[in-house]
């Protein structure tokens, strides 16, 4: 399956990453859905040798040739200069995603996306959370699930984009059911992990210390987890956040689910920041993304990595791989 890559934010660093990974060879066909005015003066601006080729369907596709770039045409609302946002854009870069949604709802395409900036999408009047949440409901379903991963580690959240202080009441038996359930199905399908491990972090500091620091996990998260090992899951928990991170624990998981953003993801970022994927689980088509923001006073300046949009494109690859595989098991 061809994957479908949304550069994001055009004035932030998600052109010039996708420029930079047309030099490389790939596991398979990939187009980007972008304006190819755009992307030719960024890689004039970069210096790159990229042949842009304007495609109009997914089917066109032959694998890919290091050095060129297919372009799935999108127009650009306003003029782009690397580093100044402009909300006039904002409506395009939500353009190129419904068209990426559009396609792989098709069963078309996987998705890859770019950095996108949250903040000049709410200016242009845009009410907009993250992808994870847009993509959720463009998809129409009822539970997505944010996962993050590098190599030897993957972090799964039950809550995302949330105000630490709601945090707690958003913690209930039937969201941590359903989290589980879609991170447990991905692991099979997906990650070809057919008996998955998961280690389950509590919610209070020591897992609540018995009840002392919080009774969450007592009365919330132990009660959802034992209904689900009725089903035969392995899920050992609620565990404390801060000794669950360590060899001990994590050489016999296949994932971690924290309870909330801050507690999982800092561990993850700090071991492959620059190397990690952003996975959303639950959808019916593959999604993966990069692990960082927009960076704009990186962007033109061909200082910025590609690490992380390799390892998102790699990915999902292998994800379609497996899920192929699975479907004909």
């Amino acid at each position: 399956m061809p994957l479908a890559i949304t550069p994001g934010e055009p004035a932030g660093i998600g052109p010039d990453l996708v420029l930079k990974q047309a030099l490389n060879r790939h596991d398979g066909p990939w187009f980007a859905i972008a304006d190819p005015g755009m992307l030719a003066s960024r890689a004039t601006l970069l210096g790159l040798d990229i042949t842009l080729q304007e495609v109009h369907s997914p089917a066109e596709l032959t694998s890919h040739a290091p050095g060129t770039l297919p372009v799935l045409p999108v127009q650009l609302r306003a003029p782009c200069e690397p580093g100044v946002l402009n909300p006039a854009n904002a409506a395009y870069v939500l353009e190129t995603l419904d068209v990426a949604i559009d396609l792989a709802l098709a069963n078309r395409a996987a998705l890859v996306t770019g950095p996108v900036h949250k903040g000049v999408i709410n200016e242009a009047g845009i009410p907009f959370t993250g992808h994870t949440e847009y993509l959720e409901t463009k998809a129409g379903v009822e539970q997505v699930v944010m996962m993050l991963a590098t190599e030897g580690l993957r972090v799964a959240l039950v809550t995302t984009h949330l105000p630490l202080s709601a945090v707690p009441g958003a913690i209930t038996a039937d969201k941590i059911k359903r989290v589980t359930a879609v991170l447990h199905a991905a692991l099979i399908q997906d990650f070809g992990c057919p008996a998955p491990h998961i280690l389950v972090a509590g919610l209070n500091p020591h897992a609540g210390e018995g009840g002392h620091l919080g009774r969450e996990e007592i009365e919330i998260i132990e009660p959802a987890l034992d209904e689900l090992r009725t089903l035969g899951w392995s899920l050992e928990g609620p565990l404390p956040a801060d000794t669950l991170f360590q060899p001990h624990y994590l050489d016999r998981a296949d994932a971690v689910l924290a309870m909330y953003h801050d507690q999982g993801l800092p561990v993850l970022k700090y071991k492959g920041f620059g190397a990690a994927v952003n996975i959303t689980l639950g959808l019916p088509f593959i999604r993966t993304s990069v692990d960082h923001g927009t960076a704009l006073d990186l962007a033109g300046t061909g200082r910025a990595s590609d690490g992380s949009l390799a390892v998102a494109l790699s990915t999902a690859f292998t994800m379609a791989n497996h899920r192929s595989q699975h479907s004909h098991a």
